[in-house]
């Protein structure tokens, strides 16, 4: 059990360094992504989901991140970089409502 924690808390870590680094050029992306971590955190909490399908939701939101860091690198995010994240956070966005309403739950 304290495996599963420390687990949990070095994914949010990972996630929060990002978080501080994150510039004003794409609010609406950051916004989208901390929605939808709040979302996948609030089903842990509810039991919706399980830790397994919570870690593989995480790993597909920093995978959404790593995109946006990439684009803002250069300083300037094009719109066909912002089109490319935001149809990859549209997938996980359902990833996160179908995985939120199956049958799983958390034990």
């Amino acid at each position: 059990m304290n495996l599963v924690k420390i687990v949990t808390l070095a994914v949010a870590a990972v996630f929060a360094l990002p978080a501080l680094a994150q510039t004003q050029s794409t609010p609406r992306i950051d916004q989208r992504q901390a929605n939808q971590e709040r979302r996948i955190e609030q089903g842990e909490k509810s039991g919706a989901l399980n830790q397994k399908e919570a870690a593989r939701l995480e790993k597909g939101q920093a995978h959404v991140q790593k995109m946006e860091n990439k684009a803002v690198a250069d300083g300037k995010v094009t719109p066909k970089e912002q089109a490319r994240i935001e149809k990859a956070q549209d997938k996980q966005s359902r990833k996160i409502h179908k995985e939120k309403h199956d049958k799983q739950t958390a034990k």
